[in-house]
């Protein structure tokens, strides 16, 4: 493995860990409050690590929601990764399955657009390391901050009112995605149904609203393309 490409790697996902510690830290919080002690909080980081579906998920845990919505938001929420993993594919298509299962667990959506950025470009690149020193720091951070944040959401009182941590993180995340119309249809539909529908037994509304979010981005991105076709 080259070892200039992978401190590369590290280097370039520096400046983004500014913004995934602080979502770490959410993250731990929202474990503490959903009554996870220390190791299940870190069991689960470890296993799951997956951003916005382990938030959802601990939200849905924290609402004693049944364990198959919780796994199906989670999985609806990271289809994404589908995508990711398609694109990226083509790049470790030579090595061993165990060496692309490896990758896999660690693709993040930082990891995937680096990854990609830096393959594409003019200079050779060892595509593993280079990988590897952005996921594998994305995910260093990740559990420390989850850990750092379930010891700090269990010694600080409730009055202070970090269950909105969550929702804010949400949006934060939400906001700078909506780029475009397709996603700006989807985030503005999977939310309104998800507001609507935060009253469905099961505690069924986040679910529904992602199905419905995704199902609208997908038919607006469809609609443009034959407007598009058909103007020309």
């Amino acid at each position: 493995m080259n070892r200039a490409d992978f401190r590369r790697g590290v280097r370039d996902v520096a400046p983004l860990l500014l913004g995934v510690a602080p979502f770490g830290l959410v993250a731990g919080i929202a474990a503490a409050n959903a009554g996870l002690d220390l190791t299940q909080a870190v069991g689960m980081s470890v296993i799951v690590f997956a951003g916005a579906s382990q938030l959802a998920a601990l939200d849905l845990i924290g609402r004693d929601a049944p364990l198959s919505v919780v796994v199906l938001t989670a999985v609806v929420i990271n289809l994404r990764m589908l995508m990711y993993s398609a694109s990226i594919a083509p790049h470790f298509r030579t090595f061993a399955a165990r060496v692309k299962a490896g990758l896999a667990y660690l693709l993040t959506d930082q990891a995937y657009a680096l990854s990609i950025a830096s393959y594409r470009g003019e200079r050779s690149v060892d595509r593993v390391a280079y990988y590897l020193g952005v996921a594998v720091t994305l995910w260093t951070v990740w559990q420390l901050t989850t850990a750092a944040g379930v010891l700090l959401g269990t010694g600080v009182p409730d009055a202070w009112g970090l269950e909105f941590a969550v929702p804010l993180v949400f949006l934060a995340l939400l906001v700078p995605a909506m780029e475009d119309g397709p996603t700006t249809v989807a985030g503005l539909v999977g939310g309104t149904v998800a507001v609507v529908g935060a009253g469905l037994p099961l505690n069924l509304g986040l679910l529904v609203g992602a199905s419905v979010g995704i199902a609208a981005g997908v038919r607006s991105e469809r609609s443009m393309e034959v407007n598009a076709t058909d103007g020309h």
